[in-house]
């Protein structure tokens, strides 16, 4: 199962339109966001994704009762979320991960940073997909992750 993993969208509506056609045209059948929507109608753009979204707010998710609204689920993070047969965890901060909850995970998506980082983390791989807003490095991007294996593509829009 293909998973794409994104975070920091912030309103770019041009650059959402992108990542969800990457993750259409691959084939991902699940979508991870370490949050950072920002507002309600960039959320709604991320609903175009045909398949299940699990994510978690981020710092600068502010109206959150209108992003609920779009994503029932959407929650303060960390969030531990079985799919594919693995766990994942998902956080907007990495420094949020606590040790007992990253052992019970196999993937950890994080965000915030705006920087891709894909290491080993205990026996767990951990991804930062870096931005799909591109507003602070000016680089746009995804990740995909094949959940069999765990292995990590980084993906530029």
């Amino acid at each position: 199962m293909l998973a794409g993993l994104v975070c920091d969208s912030h309103d770019n509506l041009p650059m959402i339109a992108r990542a969800v056609e990457v993750c259409r045209r691959r084939k991902a059948e699940v979508l991870f966001h370490a949050g950072d929507f920002i507002a309600p109608f960039a959320a709604k753009a991320w609903v175009t994704f045909a398949g299940p979204i699990f994510a978690v707010f981020g710092n600068n998710d502010g109206e959150r009762a209108g992003l609920r609204q779009v994503l029932p689920d959407l929650k303060k993070g960390p969030r531990l979320f079985r799919v594919g047969g693995r766990k994942v965890l998902v956080s907007h901060r990495e420094e949020d991960l606590r040790e007992e909850m990253v052992a019970r995970a196999e993937l950890l998506v994080v965000g915030h940073t705006h920087r891709r980082k894909v290491e080993a983390r205990g026996a767990a791989v951990l991804v930062n997909p870096g931005e799909v807003g591109a507003w602070l490095t000016g680089q746009a991007s995804l990740a995909l992750v094949e959940l069999d294996t765990l292995a990590v593509e980084l993906v530029d829009l």
